[in-house]
C-alpha cells in the first residue's frame, strides 16, 4: 500500500486524476471502476479538462460504478447514474452504452445483483477501481458488519451513512434506506485500487482502515490485503496518523 499526502482537496484530486488518466492513455480500452459522492468531483473535473484539451480519449473506455440507491430511477437528480452523467459522462466522448451502474429500480434485486457480477466478470474486471471512504469506514455501500460481503448485494444503510448523505436531499426522510453495491470481492478483484479521502471528518476512518486491524467492522481495512493500493489523502484526513504520508 502506498499513501500519498496532499496539502488540500485540489491536490488530492489532481494526483488521483493523473493515475486514472495514465491508465486511459496506456490502455485505451480499459475498464474503470468509478465512484460517486463529493470526493471524486474534483477528479472528474480534471479528466473533463484534459479531454477538452485533447489529451484524453474515452472513446473505447468502459466503466462500472460501485453502487446505486435502491428506489431511485436513473433520471432522478440524486441517483448515481444521474450523478455520473452530470459530473463526467455528459462532458467526455464516452459511449454511455459502455457505462454501467447497478439497477436501483430492478423488480428482482437478487437477479440484478447477479447480473452485475456477471457483467464485471465478462468485462474482465476493473483495471482501476476508484473508491471514496465513508466516515464509518465503508467502501461502496459495504457498511460495518460481522463479515465481508462477497458479491453485488442489497444493503441497508446505517444511520451514520444516511446522516452523511442527507445534505444531498431536501430532507433526511428523502434519503433512501437501501442501496445496491458491489461486494468486497468485486472491489478486491480490481488490478489496482485508488482510494481518496479528505477532511477532518475522515481522519478516524483513515487511521482505523489503514493502521488498524483488518476487520469487517471497518470494511476499508480489507484493502490492506490488496497488492496494489494507492491511498491519497489531504493533511486533515491524515491528521490522526503517526508519520502521516509515509509508504507502508
Amino acid at each position: 500500500m502506498r499513501i500519498i499526502k496532499t496539502k488540500d482537496y485540489e491536490e488530492m484530486s489532481l494526483r488521483a486524476a493523473e493515475i486514472l488518466a495514465a491508465q486511459v492513455v496506456m490502455k485505451p480500452d480499459c475498464v474503470l471502476g468509478l465512484a460517486t459522492g463529493s470526493s471524486p468531483v474534483g477528479l472528474y473535473q480534471r479528466l473533463i479538462g484534459w479531454h477538452e484539451e485533447g489529451v484524453l480519449d474515452f472513446g473505447r473506455v468502459t466503466t462500472v460504478n460501485l453502487d446505486e440507491y435502491r428506489g431511485l430511477a436513473p433520471e432522478h437528480p440524486q441517483s448515481y447514474r444521474y450523478f455520473m452523467n452530470s459530473n463526467l459522462f455528459d462532458h467526455i466522448n464516452i459511449d454511455k452504452k459502455r457505462t454501467f451502474v447497478p439497477d436501483g429500480i430492478a423488480s428482482d434485486p437478487a437477479a440484478a445483483c447477479a447480473s452485475y457480477d456477471r457483467k464485471i466478470k465478462d468485462l474482465g474486471g476493473q483495471d482501476i477501481q476508484l473508491l471514496g471512504l465513508g466516515q464509518n469506514g465503508h467502501i461502496g455501500f459495504n457498511e460495518p458488519a460481522d463479515s465481508f460481503p462477497v458479491g453485488t448485494h442489497v444493503v441497508s444503510l446505517t444511520e451514520s451513512t444516511i446522516e452523511a448523505n442527507k445534505r444531498f436531499f431536501a430532507s433526511r426522510e428523502e434519503v433512501p434506506k437501501e442501496a445496491i453495491t458491489m461486494g468486497i470481492a468485486n472491489i478486491l478483484e480490481a488490478r489496482k485500487i485508488v482510494l481518496i479521502a479528505n477532511g477532518k471528518e475522515k481522519a478516524l476512518a483513515v487511521a482505523e482502515a489503514f493502521f488498524g486491524p483488518v476487520t469487517p467492522k471497518v470494511p476499508a481495512s480489507i484493502l490492506q490485503l490488496h497488492p496494489d493500493v494507492v491511498v491519497i489523502c489531504d493533511q486533515e484526513a491524515l491528521s490522526l496518523v503517526p508519520g502521516e504520508g509515509e509508504s507502508v
